[in-house]
């Protein structure tokens, strides 16, 4: 299949790479950037190695990745993952998982794969956050794709269907896997909830056979991604609150990037990535229900193998005991514990600036960010 059929998308070339690295080098935003990030940086030292790399995987494995990994082992306690076992180095998946860190989940995911000798991934990124040109070069230099957002009721469609036959384009054909959030968007809440219309997208293509013989063609293996602290959870409270105060709130660009700094740089104690297991085994049931169920049930089953697999930290059982006023998980943390949590939320609390800040309602916000997920658990397992 001609690759430029795909160009306004697709990751770049390889035989690209060396010239958007010459881009990206003279573009004044891109040198803030790193020098924001990496304030020790010598500029000729890491431009020189930049300028050694001729290909997606050399630039992503040994730039991205040393780069991501050394930020990530600053600001978390450990960083371990399981499942493993789910996967093969002989078939592509469709990784689809919950989404908390605009560039921390998809990075730590390959630099993941890549240790234990698979491929990376290419991964879906929404065009919303390429707020600067040297931003899309960088993503797309990453092995990321573009997800068109803010397009018309007309291009919808049109946008979807082309990003369908993409994915499908790049599992059965390039044979490499693919990273999907379950939904646009990070779930503010941690209410995670596989969006349905993402799923039609993926069964736009090919044009024959059953929505469901579709979906099986990705090869679909859920991810539970868990951080036991989110940096930007005052961020997200502050919105809810927000939200409430007027409906017609819409964050700024400025605020994307603010989430993916803070994001980036904060601190996120314990990391843990669990692979689910495949789910193509479980689709066939959905065959015999009415067309019109058969996205619910489809989303249904990628929540629960997502919901079954977090992994929990001392926070999630505290918080679930707070909001529900009870003593459930007391057996879980220690007072100390207890104590630390509070006051962690406090501090959060803190940081949020705002002038009719409404401090019961962002203190439940919180609570509800750091339980819900344990409450998905107790319900997929039928507790």
């Amino acid at each position: 299949m001609n690759s430029d059929k795909f160009s306004d998308i697709a990751p770049l070339e390889d035989h690209q790479v060396r010239d958007t690295i010459q881009e990206l080098l003279v573009d004044p935003g891109f040198l803030h950037a790193v020098k924001y990030i990496l304030p020790d940086v010598n500029w000729d030292e890491f431009s020189a190695e930049m300028s050694k790399y001729n290909t997606k995987f050399d630039f992503q494995s040994q730039m991205i990745a040393p780069t991501v990994w050394g930020l990530t082992r600053r600001t978390a306690s450990s960083v371990e993952s399981s499942g493993w076992e789910s996967i093969s180095k002989d078939k592509s998946n469709l990784f689809i998982s919950n989404h908390r860190d605009i560039i921390l989940d998809a990075g730590i995911l390959n630099i993941l794969l890549n240790s234990k000798g698979f491929e990376t991934t290419e991964i879906a990124i929404g065009d919303n956050l390429l707020i600067h040109p040297w931003i899309e070069k960088l993503v797309k230099l990453n092995k990321s794709f573009l997800v068109k957002r803010g397009v018309s009721v007309r291009q919808m469609l049109e946008v979807s269907k082309h990003m369908s036959e993409y994915i499908h384009h790049t599992i059965n054909e390039k044979r490499e896997s693919v990273w999907l959030a379950q939904r646009e968007g990070r779930a503010k809440d941690s209410n995670d909830r596989t969006q349905e219309s993402l799923l039609k997208m993926l069964a736009l293509w090919p044009e024959t056979g059953s929505f469901i013989d579709r979906i099986k063609e990705l090869n679909i293996l859920p991810l539970s991604i868990s951080y036991e602290f989110d940096p930007c959870d005052y961020l997200k409270a502050k919105e809810f609150q927000q939200k409430r105060d007027n409906p017609e709130y819409k964050k700024a660009q400025i605020d994307d990037l603010r989430n993916m700094e803070i994001g980036l740089l904060g601190f996120k104690g314990n990391i843990h990535f669990r692979l689910g297991k495949p789910i193509n085994d479980k689709l066939d049931p959905i065959k015999l229900l009415d067309k019109k169920e058969q996205t619910a049930a489809l989303a249904a089953v990628i929540d629960k193998e997502i919901h079954l697999n977090y992994e929990f930290y001392p926070c999630n059982y505290i918080a679930y005991d707070l909001l529900n006023n009870s003593d459930k998980f007391g057996n879980k943390y220690t007072d100390e514990q207890k104590n630390e949590f509070e006051e962690y939320l406090a501090k959060q609390i803190g940081k949020i600036d705002l002038e009719n800040k409404d401090i019961p309602f962002l203190r439940i916000k919180l609570l509800e960010m750091y339980s819900n997920t344990l409450k998905n658990y107790l319900v997929a397992k039928g507790e």
